[in-house]
């Protein structure tokens, strides 16, 4: 055989360095776009609000009548985490200090990580035995059992208070 058959001989398609971009670039493309769509259906809900919303025309909206009904009753509280509880301190008139309340921790990225208290009502306010992981930034909810009105506010990494106020200001 003489040199120049060998090299007219066509070489096996597997070892062109062509085959392999045409097949491969396509091929990893499949597999990072499957790993993505694993990744963010395990990722969670990672709504910023915890709200019910309403989709309307590519419009989000929300119920803020709670919120208003908060500012018209002048409602503020102080949230404190000590010794083991939760402890919401009334710091305006308005509230039904019989009643119980609900207080809301969500976590900032996990929403498996929330947090809900039934605060029963004590001498000082209200009170409930639990532990919070002051390992990160918590949002803040507290509303009586039935939604009328509620209170919102940020309790941030290693603190142990966050003043809770209506979400909307006296000029909304």
């Amino acid at each position: 055989m003489s040199r120049s058959d060998s090299t007219n001989r066509a070489r096996p398609f597997w070892r062109e360095p062509m085959v392999w971009l045409v097949l491969g670039i396509p091929l990893v493309s499949i597999v990072v776009g499957v790993g993505l769509v694993v990744v963010a259906t395990r990722s969670g809900g990672n709504d910023a609000v915890g709200d019910q919303v309403q989709r309307v025309s590519q419009i989000q909206t929300t119920d803020l009548g709670p919120d208003q009904a908060a500012r018209q009753r002048g409602l503020l509280a102080v949230l404190r985490v000590v010794d083991g509880a939760v402890e919401v301190l009334p710091a305006s008139a308005g509230f039904d200090r019989a009643a119980p309340l609900r207080a809301t921790f969500e976590h900032p990225l996990h929403a498996r990580a929330d947090l809900q208290l039934q605060l029963q009502p004590s001498a000082l306010g209200w009170r409930a035995p639990a532990r919070i992981d002051n390992g990160h930034h918590w949002r803040v909810q507290l509303a009586p059992a039935d939604g009328s009105w509620r209170l919102r506010g940020r309790l941030p990494r290693q603190q142990q208070a966050v003043r809770l106020a209506p979400a909307l200001s006296s000029g909304d």
